[in-house]
């Protein structure tokens, strides 16, 4: 049997960036009876963005 570890928290760097209002609101509003906080939120979608360009660059050099 595998034994239990702390896992450890992934360092972060804060960053300072400028979201239009109304992307704000709607991440907010999609927010709205979870958990999930803004920044978890953004990180998230940024993750998926760059999985997402790293498929369609493959696809690309595929063909």
């Amino acid at each position: 049997m595998r034994k239990f570890k702390i896992p450890q928290m992934p360092q972060t760097t804060t960053k300072s960036i400028r979201f239009p209002n109304d992307v704000i609101e709607e991440v907010e509003e999609a927010l709205i009876g979870t958990d999930c906080t803004f920044s978890a939120f953004v990180v998230e979608a940024v993750k998926v963005a760059l999985e997402n360009l790293k498929e369609d660059d493959e696809e690309n050099n595929q063909a």
